[in-house]
């Protein structure tokens, strides 16, 4: 039996002062985390106690349908390089020397080493498919640690890998790990959404994100209540309803117009009278990525509707598909005035500036148009010089926004200046849903879980093959899966708490109840609540005896902030064999006889199949 006077948990009344989210404050007020640096913690005894029982619950479900691994977080340079990603993690990635010199790093994820393993062992369609996991340390260089255990340096993390011979076979352990991150979830007690997402630097085809909303998240998540859709705002869509096009002027065709002082796109369509969804935005950007005669930087401009943001991740996304690894950042002004000799806020897609080789190793611009301008006419653009806007343009006649739409397919060179269409749009709160047009909501959330559809990213950069059942040599196609542990624990806690402390679902809270004795002087209370507990313990309850010679204050208070859902208060009504019942979330008291209260907690704490 466990009892509070011999444990080490450090209450505080007081959280620190450095704490902004709830989850933060109460994991060091309840004593179950202590810092060592920043985005470095320690757990302590009631931390590891859940942080233990979060993970027999993710083994229980992944043993269900993989193998547990487990690998080294220190990885040589060299299986990096391999795979291309030991430069696109960038300063992210802890990197170190050995003594003889040699480049090692801390592992962030482990696609390489699993690869590894794979290319190695596998042989043969036979073998697959297979599902490998493991719970393990990762390391991230994260640039700015806040949020108690939201944005870490150190944390634990549930990475599993699947290698299958086809995509249908890809599809199922997919759906495999969709349906088993459902099952820990639920077991876990969180309310989720299940979201469409980026890829980002795992890369991939298919990605969809488990995420907990609370306003702790650093995610934004667009969802509809009425048909369920629900994506990252990094992947997010929006059915729009089309602008109104502007009356041609004068001849029809574009014409140059004064507009002084007019850089923004609110100040331009105050001065001609138009509305900002009748412009066109450009946005540029410099894309840089390692080339073999070193960094290579690439001129982006992405033009969107004046009244929408553009979404950089979404345009990232397929800058990095052309150009593997590359890194997008915006473009200072004095740079769009270096490479396209045109000032700040007067960019435009008609007439566009011809290409300059201003300094070495940059590539031709890469423009990028918003899939709402196709259709579009008669809008205001850029001028291309100072105070200056052209009007009547039509995105696809005036200029192409299509790459068929160039007279010779592009310039013919090695180097040639591209041009693509995709969505590029910024969901904002209220936006119509893509499915069924009622109103998306915008929420902050935590992501927990993220699964990918890898592909062959891995396999074929890092020569895995195995021989298909007509013994033609063919690429195993993969799938990556994490679950952040940690990221249980906070998201519980970011669920529910108020002024007081937290609660934990029974399955994962340290204890599932406390019995505590008002008077541990009193000699019948103190040996009634022994027995109560002896009596709980046996039923098969997680049990805490508060056996200290505290006031009955302190011992409530501690008992409401350190998550346990169940107390069970043994005081003055005992000598009518009676004892109090609370339940931490709602608050619900109820008194109990003695042979009652273990059926009455067994109707609080009832575990999730």
């Amino acid at each position: 039996m466990h009892r509070w006077s011999k444990l080490f948990i450090p209450t505080l009344r007081e959280a620190p002062a450095d704490a902004e989210v709830a989850s933060h404050k109460f994991l060091v007020r309840a004593g179950y985390i202590r810092q060592l640096a920043a985005g470095i913690y320690s757990y302590l005894f009631m931390g590891n106690r859940t942080i233990q029982k979060i993970t027999q619950i993710v083994r229980e479900e992944m043993d269900k349908i993989g193998q547990e691994f487990f690998l080294p977080a220190l990885q040589p340079r060299e299986l990096w390089e391999t795979s291309g990603r030991w430069t696109v993690m960038g300063d992210n990635m802890f990197r170190l020397k050995d003594r003889k010199g040699a480049d090692l790093c801390l592992g962030m994820t482990h696609e390489e080493v699993m690869t590894e393993i794979a290319r190695k062992e596998l042989r043969s369609y036979k073998q697959l498919p297979q599902v490998w996991y493991q719970i393990q340390t990762k390391f991230r260089d994260e640039p700015r640690p806040k949020s108690g255990l939201l944005r870490v340096r150190q944390f634990t993390m549930k990475d599993s890998y699947s290698f299958d011979i086809d995509m249908a076979g890809l599809d199922a352990s997919y759906l495999k790990h969709h349906d088993a991150y459902c099952k820990i979830f639920d077991r876990c007690g969180l309310k989720y959404v299940v979201v469409h997402a980026d890829s980002g630097a795992m890369g991939g085809s298919g990605s969809q994100e488990f995420m907990v909303y609370t306003e702790a998240g650093e995610d934004d998540v667009a969802s509809c209540s009425s048909c369920g859709y629900a994506a990252n705002i990094e992947k997010a869509t929006a059915k729009l309803e089309p602008a109104p096009d502007l009356e041609s002027r004068g001849s029809g065709r574009p014409e140059l117009v004064a507009t002084p002082g007019t850089r923004t796109i609110e100040e331009v369509s105050r001065f001609l009278n138009v509305r900002p969804d009748q412009t066109i935005k450009a946005v540029a950007m410099i894309a840089t990525y390692q080339h073999v005669n070193g960094a290579m930087e690439i001129p982006v401009v992405a033009f969107v509707r004046g009244d929408r943001d553009l979404n950089e991740t979404k345009l990232a996304g397929e800058i990095g598909r052309r150009f593997s690894g590359a890194e997008l950042r915006m473009m200072r002004p004095e740079e769009i005035e270096e490479i396209f000799g045109v000032p700040h806020g007067f960019l435009g897609p008609y007439n566009f500036p011809a290409y300059r080789q201003v300094r070495p190793y940059v590539r031709r611009t890469q423009k990028y148009y918003d899939s709402w301008l196709q259709g579009r006419k008669n809008m205001v653009v850029g001028g291309n010089k100072v105070d200056t806007h052209y009007v009547n343009v039509t995105p696809g006649i005036d200029f192409p926004i299509l790459q068929s739409q160039l007279v010779d397919g592009g310039v013919a060179d090695q180097d040639p200046e591209m041009l693509a269409t995709l969505d590029l749009l910024l969901v904002e709160n209220g936006d119509p849903c893509p499915n069924c047009g009622d109103e998306l909501r915008l929420g902050k959330a935590v992501e927990i879980g993220h699964i990918f559809k890898l592909g062959k990213k891995y396999t074929e950069t890092m020569g895995a093959r195995v021989l298909d059942k007509d013994g033609k040599e063919v690429t195993p196609i993969m799938g990556s899966y994490g679950i952040g542990i940690e990221r249980i624990l906070t998201s519980s806690i970011e669920q529910a708490y108020d002024e007081n402390g937290f609660w934990l679902p029974p399955q994962i809270a340290p204890f599932e109840v406390v019995v505590t004795p008002t008077n541990v002087k009193d000699e019948a209370l103190a040996k009634g609540a022994e027995e109560i507990a002896a009596t709980l313990e046996a039923a098969g309850f997680d049990v805490l005896l508060d056996d200290r010679d505290e006031r009955p204050g302190v011992k409530f208070k501690d008992a409401d902030l350190v998550g346990i859902p169940v107390r069970v208060n043994v005081g003055k009504k005992f000598a009518e064999g009676k004892v109090e019942v609370i339940h931490r979330s709602t608050r619900e008291t109820l008194d109990a006889t003695i042979p009652e209260i273990v059926e009455k907690i067994a109707a609080w704490v009832k575990p999730v199949a």
